[in-house]
Parts: C-alpha cells; sequence; structure tokens
C-alpha cells in the first residue's frame, strides 16, 4: 500500500450519514430563522431601523436556509449562492440579522471544510469574505449620508458615529477571520485522522505480516528439529538392526547388544519428539534446559561408535557455559553431521573437534569416507544447518577434504569470553 502525499490529499466526500445530518441542521436553522424572524416583528426590534412584510422576510430566511441541505456536497456553490442572498437579503433591510449571519458563517467555515480544491478553497472565501467587507463599507457610506442615526443615550467619549463604525469592523473582521480558522481547522483535523488511519492500517499489516513471519520461521525450526531427531535416531537403528540381522544365529551375543542399542535409541528418539510435540501445545512453553546441548554430545558420540565408526573427540580451550540456544544448535550440528556420515559417507573414521574461541565457538567434522562423489552436498540436513546458524549470526563451511573424506566447519557466536 503506497503511502499517500498528504499535502495533496483530498477529503472524501460526505457519507450517507452526514448528508442526513445536513439536512437536520437546514431544518433546525430554518426553524429557527423562522422564530426570530417572528419575534423580532412581535418587538418591532429590527437590525435596520425598518423591515419589509413579514411573509417576504419568511421567504428569504427560507431561502438563505435552503442551500444548507447540500453544503458538504457542493460546499462552494451553496457559499455562494448564501453570499449573494445575505447581500440581496441585506439590501432589503431583512428585520434579523443573526440567523442569517449563521448561515453566512457555516457556509464559509463548510468551504474551509470540505472543498476538494485548497486553492479554490482559499481564494474563494477570500473573495467572499472581501466582498462582504466592501459591502459593510457601502452601508457604512450610506448610513452616514442618510438621516443622522438615533444616539440620544450616548455617552462615551468618543463620537458615536465614529464608534459605530469601529465596532461594525472589529466585530464582522472576528466573524470572518473565525469563519476561515475553523474551516482551515477542521480540514486540517481530517487530514490527520486519514493519515492515523493509514498509520493503523499499516502497522496492522505489517503486525500480520511479523506474524506470519513467526509462524513460518517456527515451522523451520520445527520441521529442523524432526529432521535432526529422526534422521539421525533412525539411520542408528536401521544400522543396529541390520547388524543384528547379520549375526543373529553366528553372534546372538552381538545380535542382543545391537538390538539393545536398538532399543536405547528408540526410547531417546521417543523422549526428543515427545519435547517437540510439547512445544506445539497451545498451553507448553519451549523449555531450552530439556534440550540436548553440549554435555550431551558423549551419548551422541557413542551412538555413532555403536553404528560402526571410530570416533575421536578433541575439545580446545577453556570450556565454558555457552548460551541454551547456542548448545542446542552446535548439538543438532554434530548429529546431523554424524548421521550424514553413518548414511552417506562409508566412511570408518570421524573426527569431532570442539574449539571455545574468544567469543565463538567452533565445531569441526571431518570423515574418511568416500568423498564428494556421495556426500550430501544439498538437501534438508546442510539446509537445516545453515538455517539454525543463521538465526546466531553464524556461518557454515561444508565440502570435500583434500584427499578423500567431507569436513563439516561451524562457527557459534558467543560474545565475550568472561
Amino acid at each position: 500500500m503506497e503511502e499517500p502525499v498528504w499535502n495533496e490529499w483530498r477529503r472524501p466526500g460526505p457519507t450517507p450519514a452526514q448528508r442526513r445530518r445536513d439536512i437536520g441542521i437546514a431544518v433546525l436553522v430554518m426553524l429557527c430563522a423562522v422564530e426570530f424572524t417572528v419575534l423580532v416583528n412581535s418587538m418591532g426590534a429590527f437590525a435596520q431601523g425598518r423591515a419589509p412584510d413579514l411573509r417576504e422576510q419568511l421567504a428569504w430566511v427560507l431561502a438563505l436556509s435552503l442551500p444548507l441541505v447540500v453544503r458538504r456536497r457542493y460546499p462552494l456553490a451553496v457559499m455562494l449562492v448564501v453570499s449573494a442572498l445575505f447581500i440581496a437579503a441585506q439590501w432589503r433591510q431583512l428585520g434579523d440579522n443573526l440567523v442569517p449571519s449563521a448561515i453566512l458563517f457555516l457556509a464559509i467555515f463548510t468551504v474551509g471544510a470540505w472543498e476538494q480544491n485548497r486553492r479554490v478553497a482559499r481564494w474563494s472565501r477570500i473573495g467572499v469574505i472581501a466582498t462582504m467587507f466592501f459591502w459593510l463599507g457601502f452601508s457604512l457610506v450610506r448610513a452616514l449620508l442618510g438621516p443622522p442615526g438615533n444616539f440620544k443615550n450616548a455617552a462615551g467619549p468618543l463620537d458615536p458615529v465614529l464608534a459605530s463604525v469601529v465596532y461594525g469592523l472589529e466585530f464582522n473582521i472576528f466573524f470572518f477571520v473565525f469563519a476561515y480558522v475553523v474551516g482551515e481547522m477542521a480540514w486540517t483535523a481530517a487530514r490527520r485522522q486519514a493519515e492515523l488511519g493509514y498509520q493503523a492500517e499499516e502497522l496492522r499489516l505489517s503486525q500480520e505480516q511479523n506474524t506470519r513471519g513467526a509462524i513460518t520461521a517456527e515451522r523451520m525450526r520445527i520441521a529442523r528439529d524432526l529432521h535432526d531427531v529422526v534422521a539421525h535416531h533412525v539411520s542408528v537403528m536401521g544400522i543396529q538392526a541390520g547388524a543384528a540381522r547379520r549375526v543373529l544365529d553366528s553372534d546372538p551375543a552381538m545380535a542382543r547388544d545391537a538390538l539393545h542399542t536398538v532399543e536405547e535409541t528408540a526410547r531417546t528418539a521417543i523422549n526428543e519428539l515427545r519435547g517437540l510435540l510439547g512445544v506445539l501445545r497451545a498451553d507448553a512453553e519451549p523449555d531450552l534446559r530439556a534440550a540436548p546441548g553440549l554435555d550431551d554430545l558423549p551419548e551422541l558420540l557413542e551412538n555413532a561408535r555403536a553404528a560402526g565408526l571410530e570416533v575421536s573427540h578433541g575439545v580446545y580451550g577453556a570450556p565454558r557455559e555457552v548460551p541454551s540456544a547456542v548448545a542446542l544448535s552446535a548439538y543438532r550440528v554434530v548429529q546431523e553431521a554424524l548421521t550424514n556420515v553413518v548414511k552417506h559417507a562409508a566412511a570408518q573414521h570421524v573426527d569431532v573437534r570442539m574449539r571455545y574461541l574468544d567469543n565463538a565457538l567452533e565445531l569441526e567434522i571431518a570423515d574418511d569416507g568416500r568423498g564428494p562423489s556421495t556426500a550430501p552436498v544439498s538437501g534438508f540436513g546442510l539446509v537445516g544447518m545453515r538455517e539454525r546458524l543463521a538465526v546466531h549470526g553464524g556461518s557454515l563451511e561444508a565440502g570435500p577434504r583434500r584427499g578423500t573424506g567431507y569436513l563439516v566447519r561451524a562457527s557459534l557466536p558467543t560474545g565475550e569470553k568472561p
């Protein structure tokens, strides 16, 4: 989803609910206009000193109120129509000036809040406001040239005519500036709300993507663990079962030992599979303490020896505690490498070396098998090892040795040496 250019954002048109609300507002304004006109005529308190017939006044206020029905759909047209009617009603010296002024305010505000073309919104409002001040000036000049006003109760320090002019100017400046500014604020608030909605949608999509990524990563982790557990133990069980079958008649004691190894390997595989299945439960938490680690490597090497391999094991550097996740990954790398040797290499000897470096744990598994022609240069095993190491920022080198055999070298960062 491409982010909009917010400086060029256009406000969507009014919703059906907002259109219905405009009809309600127009009706309410119309009723208020009728009531105020009747009250003003009943009191004889005309804004211009005199007024036309009551029926004409009601016709004017109804005409001013009616365009508000579509003010958000056609804000510019409504403002122009209301402005023209307002000046015409002023020319006819309408009795009430309060409700017509409120209608004009609402029309100017609506253009600022809803007009799509912001350039048109700005200059049309400025034009209408300038026209209104021109009309105000014309009205003041007409009043000054006409009969003198009735200022018999004037008692202030200023000339009553001057005070009347200043009052009218200040009131109208405040009126029109307020209508302009409030309209701009409404437009800005709508744009910010749209920005927040866009950002909320972006956040929702990002969370969905992160969730899918986490699910995919967890599936890959489980697939790696299942592959490592099943491939290794089943390979050992297959070799031992085959050995037991071959010597069952000639050497029953060796057959019993081989079957015992099959039994123990099966138990180990079942226990590890149970641990993996427990992680899949909704109410289960991963327990890395129950997962195999570096302390379990001797048992792993014994299983390889039981499969007929000569295994040598060396530890270099000062052994130290490493993170449980790193220990598990190291165990799985050795397990997968030994499984590949048993299944593919037809080797007699395998050398497993572990080096504790200052900020890394390095593993080497080298065999004297038949070399690259039968080495597993691809497949789930090596892919799984690379993925495990990549999680910790480690690296993997795998390939044929010079002469004969195959070498797997893995490096796992462990942090600074304490």
